[in-house]
């Protein structure tokens, strides 16, 4: 008789099967839904970028006395007020929010001098100067091409200054819909004619990007900061928040269905792909439906901080579980409460290009 072996099945743990890790648990005590490849620890360099929902990262780490790398800091001169109105302190470095992987690949590619800046500029209604990379940078405009070109050189030489001394890079994927040049392939941070520039459908197409393009622009854009930091490892996450307008002609409930699952889909086969990429799901946190809505407000689009709370939370707690050490550290430091650090952040919005587009509605 041949000897008989169990099932794959059988002996698994609880988190494997759906009636006693889900089913069975109050929403607020499921756990275990990330076995991190690398720790974040309190020492490491942490730099962020992506959607709006990255700045939650940034803002968790510093409220723990973690590493928050900022390359490119406010003027000593300006206020706070001030400051977050010209985007400083929003992310790692002064790019305005990175919705694709595209224009990841892009301000990587012009930061290491592997691609050639683009001459295109764009004009906002008072005649002054945006920057079609990042056209809400500057509340009022640049003064001319000169002062444009100075301030997107700063913030190249930031995000260079960032990856190179980064431990851990954290970016979090936004939209798979975007506008480009039709000549030169530019890809804008927002459609020409929305915060500013002038939209000519000659020049300008709209492009809702699929799979395979995106895991291509991830994978060169992963390349890039591997060159310039070889021990750079990179934390990839999804953003829960809903497209505020399509243009793909579907209802924006489905596009937005679309966009999340293809930018899912992605980071999921990167993290499998690459021993140093990572995947945290945050996403999966606010949106799926095991939790009920509950951390949405209701507009079913805002995340209430609440729900941004247990995300950071779970992120957190799976860093602990996985690397006991970083727990044993945190409390020979002395007790760290979860609570904001950052001045008046508690009560500051996110900064979301995309939302001006609800004006149009």
């Amino acid at each position: 008789m041949s000897e008989q072996h169990p099932n794959p099945y059988e002996g698994l743990p609880e988190a494997a099967f759906w009636r006693t890790a889900v089913a069975a648990k109050n929403p607020l005590e499921i756990s275990e839904l990330w076995t991190p490849k690398f720790p974040v620890a309190q020492k490491h360099r942490v730099i962020t970028a992506g959607s709006c929902f990255a700045q939650h990262f940034s803002r968790a780490l510093l409220a723990r006395d973690y590493g928050w790398s900022d390359a490119e800091p406010a003027p000593k001169l300006l206020s706070e007020t001030q400051a977050r109105d010209y985007n400083y302190g929003i992310f790692s470095f002064r790019t305005g929010n990175i919705y694709t992987a595209r224009m990841l690949r892009q301000w990587l590619g012009y930061a290491f001098d592997e691609a050639e800046l683009p001459a295109e500029y764009w004009q906002n209604g008072k005649g002054r100067v945006c920057d079609p990379l990042r056209p809400a940078i500057e509340p009022d405009g640049f003064v001319d091409q000169a002062e444009m070109r100075a301030s997107r050189a700063a913030t190249l030489a930031a995000i260079r200054q960032a990856v190179k001394g980064a431990n851990v890079f954290v970016f979090t994927m936004g939209l798979t819909e975007c506008w480009r040049n039709r000549e030169t392939g530019l890809e804008y941070a927002m459609c020409p004619g929305t915060l500013a520039g002038e939209f000519d459908p000659a020049q300008h197409e709209f492009v809702n990007q699929g799979f395979a393009g995106i895991r291509r622009d991830m994978r060169a854009a992963l390349k890039i900061l591997r060159r310039a930091n070889p021990k750079l490892k990179v934390l990839l996450t999804v953003s829960p928040v809903p497209l505020t307008a399509t243009a793909s002609g579907q209802h924006v409930l489905t596009a937005t269905s679309y966009s999340k699952s293809v930018l899912r889909a992605v980071a999921g086969e990167l993290a499998m792909e690459y021993e140093h990429v990572d995947y945290f799901p945050s996403y999966e946190i606010i949106t799926h439906p095991a939790y009920r809505g509950m951390f949405y407000a209701p507009n079913q689009r805002s995340v209430v901080p609440q729900g941004v709370n247990h995300v950071m939370e779970s992120f957190f707690a799976c860093q602990n579980a996985a690397f006991p050490w970083l727990e044993r550290k945190l409390k020979k430091a002395g007790p760290q409460p979860f609570a904001d650090k950052t001045a008046g952040s508690r009560e500051r919005a996110l900064k979301c290009d995309e939302e001006f587009l609800d004006a149009f509605s």
